[in-house]
């Protein structure tokens, strides 16, 4: 008998942008601390999420540092938009 693993994605796309399933952490956070050079177990610990959960994180920022970035960027701009207001 073989075994059958369901896969869930890491990353999925909501009303928040990119988030991590099953959570209300998205990628724009973990972005954050990336930028200011925390390890990723540290993030993981913080953020509450298991090495599983940051490590697809992280794999997904790498493959799409593009699109992730872009966003991103966008993410900041609003913030500092409502941070005027």
């Amino acid at each position: 008998m073989s075994e059958i693993t369901t896969s869930e994605p890491t990353v999925i796309r909501n009303s928040r942008g990119l988030s991590i399933s099953g959570t209300r952490v998205t990628l724009y956070h973990i972005m954050d601390y990336l930028k200011d050079d925390w390890p990723p177990k540290l993030i993981g610990h913080w953020l509450n999420l298991t090495p599983k959960q940051i490590n697809g994180a992280i794999d997904y920022i790498e493959t799409h540092r593009a699109e992730v970035e872009m966003e991103y960027q966008q993410v900041l701009q609003y913030a500092e938009e409502e941070r005027q207001y």
